[in-house]
């Protein structure tokens, strides 16, 4: 149970990692002349293009609920290692003229607010307050205000089973411990999963089981120094067959 929470835990981080600036959007509240309160937010696409990207097409979907007064009420449904996860949020509907647009933007607010409960752009909510110069005939501001570098996605790094741990002799870059080899193979299933490779968990029990057939505890993060080869090449060896079965459906092994 402890391996499959922390396998979540990364989901989570996954989930809730920064959107590329150019989908977080602005708009406007408080508007005074030619200065208004920008608001940072991202339309309904990204939030499932984020699921589709982390937990793939297959593991997650959505339900709505119209209710009398023109409100809509979005089920979300994500799947974790242990099971399905469902929580909810209501969306209002907007003040455009025609009812479908009202109607529409309802579904897409509720969706929105539904996935910040799984931590889905839940950032944009702790950005400091900014007033930027704003055209009221336009609507829109002159200039896209500024994120500042937390809210935006870290550099990507190539990664790849060395990150894990190589083999070769004494190396510093081994994990010095159980807990390091787990963390790190948490990062690293975590980098498969968003690659549509295996799904979440599939690592870790892969590597348990080579361990457990060389006689170590269950539990990776008490493994001791000498298992730290066994489970390297562990990784080697699932990384070698997910990608060779990537065309096929590695993703629900």
């Amino acid at each position: 149970m402890v391996q499959h929470f922390r396998a979540e835990k990364s989901i989570a981080q996954l989930l809730a990692e920064p959107f590329d600036p150019k989908e977080v959007k602005f708009k406007p509240q408080s508007a005074k002349g030619n200065r208004a309160l920008a608001l940072a937010y991202v339309d309904s696409r990204a939030i499932q293009d984020r699921l589709d990207s982390v937990l793939g097409i297959e593991n997650w979907m959505d339900e709505y609920e119209i209710l009398p007064e023109g409100s809509v009420v979005c089920k979300l449904r994500l799947k974790f290692p242990d099971g399905w996860v469902t929580k909810s949020d209501v969306g209002s509907p907007s003040e455009q003229p025609d009812a479908g647009d009202r109607l529409k933007a309802a579904f897409s607010d509720s969706l929105k607010r539904t996935a910040v409960k799984f931590g889905i752009g839940r950032y944009l909510y702790r950005l400091p307050a900014v007033w930027a110069d704003y055209d009221p005939a336009k609507r829109q501001f002159a200039q896209t205000p500024e994120l500042p570098a937390w809210a935006r996605p870290k550099a990507p790094v190539k990664e790849s089973v060395k990150e894990v741990a190589p083999v070769a002799s004494a190396s510093p870059t081994l994990p010095g411990d159980g807990q390091e080899l787990h963390r790190r193979l948490l990062n690293f299933e975590a980098k498969l999963v968003s690659q549509k490779l295996c799904a979440p968990g599939a690592l870790l029990d892969h590597v348990k089981r080579a361990g457990e057939h060389a006689g170590y505890d269950y539990e990776i993060p008490a493994w001791p120094t000498p298992a730290i080869p066994l489970a390297v090449e562990s990784v080697r060896e699932f990384e070698s067959r997910v990608r060779a079965g990537s065309s096929g459906s590695s993703i629900a092994a």
